[in-house]
């Protein structure tokens, strides 16, 4: 989808990433990098910050399909965890509120 004057957005069960075209990079930030793994030390901005991580894309940059799917699957993988833990605090939150 696009959002936020023109900026693709890639989502599921919450934002996974958003695509940024500058002068000279692509922008890819992750809007919850800091919680996700990295072991292909793809994240080459917003290292010092505690939720986003980003990746700069320039010119003749050769992509790791490969790193960058499983960087991908592992944003998923959070929203999803994310999305559970979220129900289920809500279903626990209903139960209290019936016993009082």
């Amino acid at each position: 989808e696009w959002k936020w004057m023109g900026s693709p957005v890639w989502s599921h069960d919450g934002i996974v990433a958003v695509g940024n075209a500058h002068k000279d990079k692509v922008k890819l930030t992750f809007s919850h990098g800091a919680s996700l793994p990295d072991p292909d030390k793809l994240f080459n901005t917003g290292l010092e910050g505690n939720a986003w991580r980003a990746i700069d894309f320039f010119e003749g940059d050769k992509i790791d399909a490969r790193a960058l799917r499983n960087l991908v699957r592992a944003a998923v993988d959070y929203n999803q965890i994310k999305l559970k833990r979220k129900a289920h605090a809500g279903a626990r939150a209903k139960i209290h509120k019936r016993k009082k």
